[in-house]
């Protein structure tokens, strides 16, 4: 059968419990129809958990955190098996927590079932799946040292656990989790940008004194902020008047010998963009323009009158 498909876009009725009463405590999660149940739980308050009889079962968890040098969002995801002293996935949690190696996590989502039907092949094809998805969305940098091994499931599990997958996806966007958005919702985006007409196609063009190269570049404006996309010319030297989180952006992006970007990359500003395509300060309002030839700023000014 074919991964990865997606449920219909109709309205979906999400019930959210406050376990403790408050939007930054422990929450848990339901989804009409769906024997799913997710929980989120602060790492501060994984032993307060221990009284959740669901989390004594088996399930696939996220933990979330920041890395210290780079404050850039990570995440690990892993499974656990119930086991015979009544222990679950909760108790994995737990050992996840005393571990001097996973110490960066903040927050743990769990997922497991109202009437337990996960079993260790269940849980293994889920965890691989989840892997999968989030290096190939690549919004959060994800800590497995090695990629989970699938479960050997039938046909018609797997069509299962595909939907289970679908309504996870919206349980951890709605706990604010992009972990599973793709930061374009077409990849037809540079071929076909007419069938996008509610996201803005910006182009950049400007021959570098640095390098002598003529620099041409696309970015998109979202609800997000702004994706430079992949095949993008990228400026290689640095100006000594760089920002320096640019300038890390810049070292760890994915491009290629000859400065063609190979991933789309997302900023908040306009400004932050287009420095990152020409490696130096600038104005990123007036740097990206419409295919019209518009700026960003003339664009404002229209809005304005």
């Amino acid at each position: 059968m074919s991964r990865g498909g997606t449920l219909a876009k109709r309205g979906k009725t999400i019930q959210v419990f406050l376990i403790d009463g408050e939007p930054k405590g422990r929450i848990k999660c339901t989804l009409a129809n769906w024997t799913g149940v997710a929980y989120k739980i602060p790492c501060t308050r994984v032993e307060q958990s221990k009284d959740i009889k669901l989390l004594s079962q088996t399930g696939v968890y996220f933990l979330f955190g920041k890395a210290e040098e780079s404050d850039e969002d990570i995440v690990y995801i892993g499974q656990a098996g119930a086991r015979k002293n009544n222990e679950g996935v909760l108790n994995r949690i737990a050992e996840h927590k005393r571990s001097s190696e996973k110490d960066y996590w903040t927050e743990a989502v769990i997922f497991t079932t109202a009437n337990n039907s996960f079993g260790p092949t269940e849980i293994s094809y889920l965890e691989n799946r989840f892997y999968a998805l989030a290096c190939k969305n690549n919004r959060l940098q994800v800590k497995n040292n090695m990629e989970p091994t699938p479960g050997n499931v039938t046909e018609e599990k797997e069509s299962e656990l595909e939907e289970f997958i679908d309504y996870a996806k919206i349980i951890i966007g709605t706990l604010g989790y992009n972990l599973f958005e793709p930061l374009l919702p077409s990849s037809r985006a540079v071929e076909e940008p007419e069938k996008a007409p509610d996201e803005l196609l910006l182009f950049l063009k400007r021959k570098s004194r640095k390098s002598n190269q003529l620099i041409e570049a696309q970015c998109k404006q979202t609800a997000e902020g702004f994706v430079v996309l992949r095949g993008s010319q990228v400026e290689v030297i640095d100006s000594i008047a760089i920002p320096a989180s640019i300038k890390m952006m810049r070292q760890k992006a994915d491009i290629n010998e000859n400065g063609i970007l190979q991933e789309e990359v997302l900023f908040k500003s306009p400004s932050y963009a287009a420095s990152f395509i020409l490696g130096m300060n600038t104005n990123g309002k007036t740097d990206w323009k419409t295919v019209e030839g518009k700026t960003l700023s003339s664009l404002d000014k229209e809005i304005q009158v």
